[in-house]
Order: C-alpha cells, then structure tokens, then sequence
C-alpha cells in the first residue's frame, strides 16, 4: 500500500507540467491550430523563469518573466503563421529548434555555461497544505502537501473551462476552429481569436516549463524532454476536454512515476526502464488513432 500511495503521489507531481501544457494547447486545438511548438515555449518559460526568479529572488516575478518570454516567442510564431501564412508545422518546429538553441546560446553568455547551470540561493517554493497532509489518514499525502504549482494547474484548468465553455470569448474562439465561415460571416476575425490563443498557450506552457526548472533549482539543456510532445497526446486522449485532460496527464503522470520506481526493482537495462513513458505514449496514440477511425467510419 505504501508504495501505490508513493507512486500515486509521484504521479500528481509528474502530471503537473504536462497538464499545464495541455491546458495551453488546448486553446490552439480548438480555434483550429495544432500547437506544435508547446516544447519550445515550455523550454524557453522554463529557462527565463529561473533566470528571473533568480536575479529578482522572486518566484511570481520569474514566472511572470518567463510568460512574457514565451508569449514574445509565440506571438512571432503567431504572425507569422496566420499573417505570412506558414505551414503551422512547420514554424512549430523551427520554434522549438530556436527555443533549444537560443536557451544554451544565452546560458553561455549569461553563465558562461552551456551545460547544466545550478542556481545557488533560490527562494523555497512553498508547499501548501502540509498540515492536512499529516492529519488525513493514507490519502492526506496524496492530495496534499504540494507546491503550489500542482494546485495552480487545477485552478488553471477550471478557468479555461469557464473561459473556453462560459464565455463569449470561448464560443467564438471554439466557432474559429468549428464554424470559420459563420465567424467571418458576423465580422469577426479568425485570426484575431487563433492570435490570443498562441499567447494563452504561452501562458500555460510557460508556467509549466518555470516548474520544471524552479523546482529542479537548476537549468538543463532541453529540460522539458518530451514533455510539450507528451502534452499534445494528451489533448487528443482526453477527448479535447479538461476533465479528459485531468485523467490523461494522471496517467501519464502515473507511467512515468512507475518507470521511476522500476529502476531500482527490475534487473534490466535503465535504458529501457526511462523509456516506457514515451513506450506508453506511442501506444496511446496508435490506440486513439484506431479508436477516432473506427468512430468515424461508424458515423
């Protein structure tokens, strides 16, 4: 029992970022934009939130810094996806290149350091909850006893729900992904909605990435390792919902946090072991793709 209880634990914490992310992606896929750059401004919120946080020993003025950093960087992508008209795959990936790069670029010429780079001194991140943690018997250290980033992904979540689904703003931003003609037809823009939703992709991409980094307390290369491409599957597995969302990030939180734990229980090559989040999530998406073309050839 012990050890589910530590894996599911893990699992919450692990699911943190890639529900962020996909909370994010989530406004572009439904205005009709795939976000396939979601790596990349992750990358880049997590590398400008640490640095922030560390000049300003401040973690809400780094992360605000590492949002105006991705949402610069998804707003380039933005123009020049709509405006110049790009192929959106392609300006996705070429921004999350630039993002890898540009990040060991500035931690050279920063820290004169183009490896890892250990931040000294950082503020604590506060855990909340950590009294009803010891007070609630078995689940207390589940639900509880988090940093704050792990609640902040639950509220995020719930405030795009209500803006996607109670909103003004939501119904002409999902009718630009569904009902482009009937947009344009009461003069509204379509790109204007795809526009603010990149930036609010930014947004949730960015604070995913600052957690990556500030509760780590150092910058790695490439530190999001998969996760913005994780963070896409789990859109489509969860059904373009945020309750659909929820339940996939937990499972690829809870895949991750059994990998981590398989290390130390199996004697087989680690190599192996580290892969089987990105095994889980190749399967995931060949299991959702028979599962949407058989619904289709259905309807």
């Amino acid at each position: 029992m012990s050890v589910l209880l530590s894996l599911l634990t893990s699992a919450i914490t692990i699911m943190t970022p890639l529900l962020l992310a996909a909370t994010g992606g989530l406004f572009t896929e439904l205005s009709g934009m795939l976000n396939i750059a979601l790596e990349g401004l992750m990358l880049v919120g997590a590398f400008a939130s640490i640095v922030g946080t560390y000049y300003s020993q401040s973690i809400v003025i780094g992360i605000l810094i590492g949002i105006m950093s991705s949402m610069i960087l998804a707003s380039i992508m933005a123009s020049i996806t709509l405006y110049l008209k790009a192929n959106v795959f392609i300006t996705g990936l070429a921004t999350n290149l630039f993002a890898s790069g540009i990040t060991v670029v500035l931690s050279f010429h920063l820290f004169n350091n183009k490896g890892v780079i250990a931040f000294d001194k950082m503020p604590p991140i506060p855990r909340l909850f950590e009294g009803l943690a010891d007070k609630i018997p078995i689940v207390g250290h589940i639900f509880f006893g988090h940093t704050f980033f792990t609640y902040l992904s639950i509220i995020l979540l719930i405030v795009a729900s209500l803006l996607i689904y109670n909103t003004p703003f939501g119904f002409r931003l999902r009718a630009a992904g569904l009902y482009k003609k009937s947009l344009t037809t009461i003069g509204l823009s379509t790109k204007k909605y795809r526009f603010i939703a990149f930036l609010l992709s930014a947004v949730y991409a960015s604070i995913a990435g600052a957690m990556l980094s500030v509760n780590l307390g150092a910058f790695v290369p490439n530190i999001t390792s998969g996760k913005g491409w994780i963070a896409l599957v789990v859109i489509f597995l969860g059904q373009k919902k945020p309750l659909g969302l929820l339940i996939a990030s937990f499972i690829f939180g809870f895949s991750e946090a059994f990998s981590n734990y398989a290390q130390g229980l199996w004697d087989i090559p680690s190599e192996f072991i580290l892969a089987l989040p990105y095994v889980f999530t190749l399967v995931a998406i060949i299991l959702f793709s028979i599962y949407d073309f058989n619904k289709k050839r259905v309807e």
